[in-house]
């Protein structure tokens, strides 16, 4: 289990991992089993020196830090700088949603060395995770950009859409950012309203993932079809159809809030197919 924290303990462990970025890319030992994040023992053994890390918490026993790596360091194999989608169902899901964080909060302390107001130079807070600002007190916290995932349901078939970027053939529930001064049901409706041109109702909540591409927070529901007849949103929206949940297209990866969602609507409607036919 992970317990998040932002205060590093006295002592430290050879076991303690480490999250280490060159830009976007994670620092892995990449052999000939799935990659995985190196340790403090490790790094030590490369001859690593990390001027400036963040504590993230302790995983089972073992803390978790995270930096930044000049942009001109090398490692020799099987050490290796691997992008973090490319680590997407490689990484251990615990690490992965360990470097997702990580990720986070060395991109933001990067970008807020300065003070966005007054253009000072910002310090670091001993004891939250915050920049602030000695001349003028603007504190600035890690930045968290939230969206919404709408699954919508007419029976038993499910909307599914595709973006230009996704891998030829795969389909996901829609998202959408939230805007200043919505409420996550507003976003929820206008969303599927622009990306699709259908009228939703009967909103429920499923759950929520943070997810690092850049610093968005997931929020999933689903909700039930009202009326209207998809027209995909130029530019946002390649294709969407609706698939009846015994003729599914390839779907996003298990670790995904997306694929959860869609996973568990499709059991629950079969389960309740069912209840049906042996009632009848």
């Amino acid at each position: 289990m992970f317990s998040p924290a932002v205060v590093a303990p006295e002592r430290v462990n050879d076991a303690d991992l480490w999250f280490i970025f060159q830009g976007t890319k994670l620092l892995v030992v990449s052999s000939d089993e799935s990659p995985r994040v190196p340790c403090r023992l490790e790094l030590n053994q490369l001859g690593y020196l990390l001027p400036h890390s963040h504590y993230l918490g302790s995983l089972t026993g073992c803390g978790c830090f995270s930096a930044e790596a000049p942009a001109a360091t090398t490692v020799p194999p099987p050490w290796a700088w691997i992008g973090l989608r490319a680590l997407f169902g490689q990484l251990d899901d615990q690490q992965f949603a360990l470097a997702g964080r990580a990720i986070q909060v060395v991109q933001w302390d990067l970008t807020h060395k300065f003070c966005g107001r007054c253009g000072s130079l910002t310090e670091s807070s001993p004891s939250e995770r915050t920049r602030v600002c000695p001349d003028c007190g603007l504190a600035s916290y890690p930045r968290l950009a939230p969206a919404i995932m709408a699954l919508v349901r007419r029976g038993n078939e499910l909307l599914l859409a595709r973006s230009p970027h996704f891998p030829v053939g795969m389909y996901s529930a829609l998202a959408g950012f939230v805007e200043p001064g919505e409420s996550l049901e507003e976003t929820l409706v206008r969303e599927v309203r622009e990306e699709v041109g259908i009228a939703i109702a009967n909103p429920r909540y499923f759950g929520s993932q943070s997810w690092p591409f850049p610093h968005s927070l997931m929020v999933a529901f689903v909700a039930d079809y009202l009326e209207g007849e998809i027209m995909p949103q130029p530019g946002e929206i390649e294709a969407a159809e609706w698939f009846s949940i015994d003729h599914l297209p390839s779907l996003p990866h298990r670790i995904s809030i997306a694929r959860r969602l869609i996973d568990a609507n499709v059991e629950e409607i079969a389960a309740s197919n069912l209840i049906g036919r042996s009632l009848r």
